[in-house]
């Protein structure tokens, strides 16, 4: 029995992962970044390397060293009601709703529109749109070739557009990090790390890295792979290296889009700061190198994450549909989402994330330190628990600053504010979440002594 991966499938398999990870979120919050943090980007850096590539890192680490399936296995470990709550709302999420949806949606507003006669730009959105989940739809009929389409192919293509326009940017840089002021959310080194904290939450990567597993799981046990120790040591090396390059190339963009500031003054989204360095550096042909840029990595990116949800849908739910039912189903109603454009679909994911995040980082957290508790369900339970009702008012204060005329939302989110430490941060999750570790752990400890099973 083959314990082992070869060099070779190690570099397949990690590519492919990466491929998945790096997409439409990947490209756009780090170049956006660059520019607000300005001369404290290394701060705001390091905010975004902890939760979009170490916690993403943890996570396919912890499904490798918890020796879990998947998400749902892992999550069932709080319970099987619970575990088929969190993953339908997290592969939702990643999924037709707000992932996948935004990788069509990216693709054409930062790429494909600007090489397109002006008008009809709604029709444009929908034609472009149909042809993208076609395309992503074809490759994801045929989930054993996912290492091959992403890993060999779309990734290297993609990479050789990206290197394309850094290499150009890095070697005539506008101005240095140090010459640019940071934006107000940036003026401190604390704040300029704490935005750069809760920005990385924007690249959806700590989920992704949760669905994921499942995947790179699977292509693991294909190799010959089958005892189960080695498939998890196998899963966290791909995860580790995976991750470690996806940090370079934020860095890479985000130390770009800062010493591009001086031409990016005003934008709005990090697409349209990636689109004005691209014309800045390549003139007519910048379009071209934009849109490729995007779409591969969109492209790419969406072929995982229905591969990835259709996989996790038909686990879920054993009696219900099959593989090709969701991935067609998946892809039409991310077809339908998309259409309502790109703004909307990044405002509207804010406040489910405020939700997921907290959940996702302890669950994570719990998983790979379970050996120390003998990964006890009441540990599981009270952390999940408390974690669960303080995400909630994270996310309802995240939807009121969306509606600031509503008086209830008001209401709920300045009561919080008084009862949840650093609730204004953001991080109102994190005090409940160690108030119910410590809970679990003593109630876990009071039923061994009493010989109840936990």
């Amino acid at each position: 029995m083959k314990r082992s991966l070869t060099f070779q499938e190690t570099v397949a398999i990690t590519s492919m992962l990466f491929g998945m990870f790096f997409g439409a979120g990947n490209l756009i919050f780090p170049a956006k970044l660059g520019v607000d943090a300005g001369s404290h980007v290394w701060s705001a850096y390091l905010g975004v390397f902890i939760t979009a590539v170490g916690i993403p890192m943890l996570a396919v680490v912890a499904l490798g060293l918890s020796r879990s399936e998947g998400v749902v296995e892992l999550a069932g470990r709080v319970s099987k009601k619970y575990s088929l709550f969190f993953c339908t709302l997290l592969y939702l999420a990643i999924g037709p709703l707000f992932a996948i949806p935004r990788c069509a949606s990216t693709s054409f507003t930062v790429g494909a529109v600007n090489l397109l006669p002006d008008g009809n730009e709604t029709a444009y959105q929908a034609a472009f749109s149909f042809l993208f989940f076609a395309v992503v739809l074809a490759f994801s009929l045929k989930p054993r070739g996912i290492m091959t389409w992403i890993g060999k192919f779309l990734n290297p293509v993609f990479l050789l557009f990206l290197a394309a326009l850094v290499a150009a940017a890095l070697i005539r840089p506008i101005t240095t990090a140090s010459a640019v002021t940071p934006a107000a959310a940036y003026e401190t080194t604390g704040g300029a790390l704490l935005r750069g904290f809760l920005e990385g939450y924007n690249t959806l990567d700590a989920l992704a890295g949760l669905a994921f597993g499942i995947v790179v799981i699977d292509v693991v046990r294909e190799r010959g792979v089958e005892e189960p120790g080695r498939i998890a040591a196998n899963t966290a090396r791909a995860g580790v290296f995976s991750c470690l390059f996806m940090g370079l190339i934020y860095l890479f963009i985000t130390i770009m889009a800062v010493q591009s500031a001086p031409i990016c003054g005003g934008l709005d989204n990090g697409g349209a700061v990636l689109g004005v360095i691209a014309n800045h550096y390549f003139h007519a042909a910048g379009a071209a190198v934009m849109a490729g840029i995007v779409t591969f990595a969109c492209l790419k990116t969406a072929i995982g994450l229905v591969t990835s949800c259709s996989k996790a849908f038909v686990e879920m739910f054993p009696k219900g549909p099959g593989y090709a039912v969701w991935a067609v189903s998946f892809s039409v109603i991310s077809f339908a989402m998309a259409n309502f454009g790109l703004s909307a679909i990044v405002a509207w994911c804010v406040p489910v994330l405020m939700f997921l995040y907290p959940l996702a980082i302890t669950l994570i957290l719990l998983a790979l330190t379970g050996k120390w508790f003998g990964h006890s369900r009441t540990v599981y339970g009270w952390t999940t628990g408390c974690t669960l009702v303080a995400a909630f008012f994270d996310m309802i204060g995240a939807v009121s600053g969306m509606l600031p005329g509503n008086g209830v939302l008001a209401a709920l989110t300045q009561s919080a504010g008084r009862w949840l430490p650093f609730y204004d941060l953001g991080l109102g999750w994190i005090v409940p979440a160690v108030i119910g570790f410590g809970i679990g752990m003593v109630v876990s400890a009071a039923g061994k002594r009493r010989g109840i099973s936990q």
